[in-house]
């Protein structure tokens, strides 16, 4: 069996601002294996950054909080931790890819220099020939010569970019990397090229990961589990299997899924999921996706419903109808 890395139980998460209190996650629960990658799927707005920066503990100050819940990393309850434990942990151990490229580097600094400056972080001891070794070796693995690491970021293109943003995450070797759409503003081909990169360099240093993406074919691709979040809630998890190839579905799911161009029939549209997320200033007593669901029922805007077991027991979905389906 499979031990546990991270684990994230019924975590609420409320920023604060002058107009309004935001409920950006409401209970969300997952686990991520060892060697594993779990995939975070939902439309903008869903929280899964909100979750990401939560476990970085990076939540803007004085904005956001984390009002409930835990998150633990090993049995280390990352919670309790000071900001400067914090520090040690982020970039040794729990590592983040985030979301643009273009604005992860900073402009001024060679890129070489921006790689010495987390290895020389958490490897106080190391002289500055062995530094920059590790520097030479990370950029070789991501794929851009060495002798480029006295170049500045506006002299590489945005998937060259992507590749060094990489190889500062993963310089020292991190058990846990959480990587924010590191695809976007990637043409088709980088694309590719990056996450074929990323899978390789996940098995050859054993690192865990959580990918959040909008892309459900990336997902089939690199991921061992998938947490599809709405409205700052896991509404279904499960294998990529499960997912994929699962009969029992939340109607979110499905949406998604149906929302997705087929390429054998002719359609003279997409098929959009209709209406819009919750106010999420507003705490609703139901399942929040109740107002755009086909299935919904009274029940469903009165109080929400805890997730159900279906199929092998580890694909759980958060669903009115899926427990009246176990109950038959």
């Amino acid at each position: 069996m499979s031990e546990k890395l991270l684990e994230v139980k019924d975590l609420h998460v409320m920023y604060r601002t002058d107009d309004d209190n935001v409920y950006a996650l409401n209970g969300v629960d997952i686990a991520v294996e060892k060697g594993k990658t779990l995939g975070l799927v939902g439309e903008t707005g869903a929280g899964k950054t909100t979750l990401a920066l939560s476990i970085m503990r990076l939540l803007p100050d004085r904005v956001g909080f984390i009002t409930k819940g835990g998150i633990t990393l090993e049995g280390r309850d990352l919670l309790s931790l000071t900001e400067a434990d914090m520090r040690t942990l982020r970039g040794s151990d729990i590592s983040m890819i985030f979301q643009d490229p273009m604005t992860s580097l900073n402009p001024i600094h060679t890129v070489g220099d921006q790689i010495a400056e987390v290895i020389a972080l958490h490897n106080q001891q190391a002289s500055k020939a062995e530094v920059e070794r590790k520097v030479d070796e990370m950029l070789e693995m991501v794929g851009i010569p060495a002798i480029r690491k006295s170049e500045y970021p506006h002299q590489f293109s945005g998937g060259m970019k992507q590749r060094i943003v990489i190889a500062i995450a993963l310089a020292c070797n991190p058990r846990l990397l959480l990587a924010d759409e590191p695809t976007t503003a990637l043409d088709v081909t980088i694309q590719a090229q990056v996450l074929e990169m990323m899978n390789e360099l996940k098995q050859k240093l054993q690192t865990s990961m959580i990918l959040i993406t909008h892309d459900l074919g990336i997902v089939a691709q690199i991921c061992d589990q998938v947490a599809i979040m709405y409205a700052g809630e896991v509404v279904e998890i499960g294998t990529v299997e499960d997912i994929f190839e699962g009969t029992q579905h939340h109607p979110y799911t499905v949406g998604l899924f149906g929302a997705i161009p087929n390429m054998a029939e002719e359609s003279p549209r997409l098929h959009p999921i209709d209406g819009l997320m919750p106010d999420p200033s507003v705490v609703l007593p139901g399942c929040p996706f109740a107002e755009r669901c086909p299935h919904a029922q009274d029940k469903c805007r009165e109080s929400r419903p805890a997730p159900v077991a279906v199929n092998n027991g580890m694909h759980r979905v958060k669903c009115w109808l899926a427990k009246s389906a176990l109950e038959g």
